[in-house]
């Protein structure tokens, strides 16, 4: 059984919809791959408000951010149209092996587990870089860079693949990043959790039709990364 997660911080809430700053690990559904956990953010949420939630989008469980809710099926439908058709900004963080480059586009089509090819783009523009005596290689030091990610399509594993794809793949994100680092990232500092934060979501409200934005404030395993790195929140 895995440690009781008591309630989840909430950014955001009204009668139609709820935002909650989802931490790294926590599955958003129940699913029987997950046989290592009870805890889901849809149950959790369920009890935290004493009514049905419904997820619009999914994160990934070593993800953190926020992770938007309908609260009644009629807006949860109108919700995910949005997503579906684009209509949503969505804005990540994630720190990344090496220097990137000042901005970039990654239009790289990825397959599905049925096999089935996807369009699939992201823009990226590099907010920080950082040189750090940590001999993860050959080299005596190491370089990342803090990355904003804006995918406008929504595929699984989308910003995992696509930084790896560029050759600048996520700390800690396992099966497509860097063995060598995320091992050196366990060994020295215990740290297991993917350093990609889901940091904003914007949206016309489905029922009002007024624009909300909705920041998450980083987990606790990217802020100690960015006091490690002297990166400025």
């Amino acid at each position: 059984m895995s440690e009781s997660i008591p309630t989840l911080p909430i950014l955001y809430q009204d009668e139609y919809l709820v935002a909650v700053n989802k931490p790294h690990g926590l599955l958003v559904h129940r699913t029987s791959l997950a046989v290592d956990t009870d805890q889901f953010a849809v149950q959790i949420l369920r009890d935290q408000l004493g009514q049905r939630v419904y997820p619009v989008h999914r994160l990934d469980r070593k993800t953190a951010g926020v992770l938007l809710f309908a609260l009644n099926e009629e807006v949860n439908s109108l919700m995910q149209q949005q997503f579906q058709n684009g209509q949503v900004e969505k804005t990540y963080h994630a720190i990344v092996r090496g220097f990137t480059p000042d901005s970039g586009e990654i239009d790289y089509p990825l397959k599905r587990d049925d096999g089935v090819i996807q369009e699939a783009f992201t823009a990226f523009r590099t907010l920080q870089r950082t040189e750090v005596p940590f001999q993860t290689t050959n080299h005596p030091t190491s370089r990342y860079s803090l990355v904003e990610l804006t995918p406008t399509t929504g595929r699984m594993h989308q910003l995992r693949k696509h930084m790896a794809h560029i050759m600048h793949p996520i700390i800690g994100d396992r099966p497509h990043g860097c063995n060598k680092q995320n091992r050196f990232f366990k060994e020295r500092f215990g740290m297991e959790t993917m350093l990609l934060h889901a940091h904003f979501v914007a949206f016309a409200h489905p029922v009002t039709g007024i624009p909300v934005q909705i920041y998450a404030d980083l987990s606790p395993a990217m802020r100690n990364t960015f006091e490690l790195f002297d990166f400025i929140v």
